[in-house]
């Protein structure tokens, strides 16, 4: 028996030496990241690699990026996003803005008008209780820091405007290439960074890395020890980039580096060529894997094969099936596949509503700021809201959104049914005000929340 004993143990020797067995590594999550919600998860956090919410817990991030806002301005709407949240599944744009290409915001074009469309797309966002990144979309112009002063100006006023608004990150050089070394760019990202800590000191700062955001092992040697919640961009297009560039990413990953994927295609890298489903696929299935957050490129009816929609679509929301492109279609289905939603709406249907208050109904709502004072170091803000139905057809009820730039507590509400929860406060008709014929108005209904001392009512609109 004994000497059976021993030859076993030989021959075990033996195997492990032929066959070793491979370590299982640290784990990739504590827990499956899940999607965020801005209303629910609040302001986000950076923990080691991962991207977490308020309370610690890992969350992802899966989104729609505009193209440049000052060639497709049309598709920042709020009913193009409430289609993409309700419909897509998605919880999170991109607003990209251009730095240096024709009529980009260094180069000519008309900086309060492409300032504008980012105030209406974070309004939007924040309405349709989305996270929203402001993209600093350097390309042409190759090293960041040839707009250095420029994208410290713009970040300060952004940063100042949104610092109490839970909804935004901020990516500060979306793709540095042309031989622009990693020291130069962690220079940039450290002045840049700089300037937007002193107004929102907790937000989530993307960081592009080099060659056309690729490079983000150089980063995982050397990242930015002067800030916190930092994150890394690599960018991809699944018919270019394969096995090399994800395990890049995956050995930066598990080096500790937070990685964020803010732009990707299932096409070639110059946005165009034939699609690649099969690499898309698992390019989807490692993110998935290490909780990694991504942006799709890109949302316009650019004839490319990147955009989302056919060319010939004209439509600006509403989008169904038959205006989708092959990587608009691919999309769509990656996102609303398996259990991502409890009941993914096919593209060309609508969420059933009954009577909800909508744009579409020919509903609009006016909120007024009536009163605000401070008591014993906090901040009240009244507000009363008026209805109307500019609809031909009878509203037989109505329900409101009202969101704001930062945490709203509700302290007292009239003449409707509210609940707040972070940054939205919701209202739902009363019984005796639900009905509202066409061209009238409900009026009286009225609110007191409690925030900070710049709260401010970003948006109000139909749910």
């Amino acid at each position: 028996m004994r000497k059976m004993q021993i030859f076993a143990l030989c021959v075990w020797a033996v195997l492990v030496l032929l066959f070793p067995v491979q370590a299982a590594g640290p784990p990739v999550n504590d827990a499956p990241a899940s999607p965020a919600v801005p209303s629910v998860s609040g302001p986000l956090q950076v923990r080691g690699p991962k991207l977490c919410d308020a309370a610690g817990n890992a969350v992802q991030l899966r989104g729609v990026s505009t193209h440049g806002l000052a060639w497709f301005p049309e598709y920042v709407n709020e009913a193009c996003f409430r289609l993409l949240r309700e419909n897509w599944n998605v919880n999170a744009v991109r607003l990209a803005l251009y730095t240096e290409e024709s009529g980009g915001y260094c180069s000519g074009g008309d900086r309060n008008a492409l300032k504008s469309l980012i105030d209406k797309g974070v309004s939007c966002a924040v309405a349709q209780d989305l996270y929203v990144i402001i993209d600093w979309h350097i390309l042409s112009d190759g090293n960041p820091n040839r707009r250095l002063e420029d994208a410290k100006a713009f970040f300060q006023e952004m940063s100042a405007k949104y610092a109490g608004c839970p909804n935004v990150l901020y990516e500060i050089c979306n793709e540095p290439n042309g031989g622009v070394s990693w020291d130069e760019i962690k220079r940039y990202a450290e002045a840049v960074t700089g300037v937007i800590r002193a107004n929102a000191r907790d937000a989530v700062v993307l960081v592009g890395t080099p060659n056309w955001s690729q490079f983000v092992d150089q980063a995982a040697a050397n990242p930015i020890t002067a800030y916190d919640n930092l994150m890394y961009t690599l960018h991809f297009y699944a018919a270019t980039h394969t096995d090399q560039l994800r395990k890049t990413m995956v050995s930066a990953i598990e080096k500790g580096l937070p990685v964020f994927v803010s732009e990707y295609g299932i096409c070639d890298a110059s946005g165009n060529g034939a699609v690649n489903t099969a690499q898309a696929d698992r390019w989807v299935r490692t993110m998935d894997r290490y909780g990694v957050s991504y942006i799709a490129w890109n949302l316009s009816n650019k004839a490319e094969t990147s955009a989302i929609l056919l060319s010939g679509c004209q439509k600006t929301s509403g989008f169904t099936e038959d205006d989708l492109s092959a990587s608009g279609k691919w999309l769509y289905e990656m996102l609303t596949a398996g259990e991502r939603t409890p009941a993914p709406v096919p593209p060309g249907k609508t969420v059933p509503r009954e009577n909800a208050a909508s744009p579409e109904m020919g509903i609009s709502c006016t909120a007024v700021l009536q009163n605000q004072w401070q008591s014993d170091g906090e901040f009240f803000y009244q507000y009363t809201l008026s209805i109307r139905n500019r609809g031909k057809t009878n509203c037989d009820s109505w329900r409101v959104q009202a969101a704001f730039n930062g945490p709203a507590v509700l302290q007292n509400g009239w003449n409707g049914n509210y609940s707040a929860a972070g940054t939205v406060l919701r209202i739902t008709a009363k019984d005796y005000n639900r009905s509202i014929p066409p061209g009238g108005t409900v009026e009286n209904i009225g609110w007191i929340v409690k925030g900070g001392q710049d709260l401010k009512l970003l948006n109000c609109a139909g749910f």
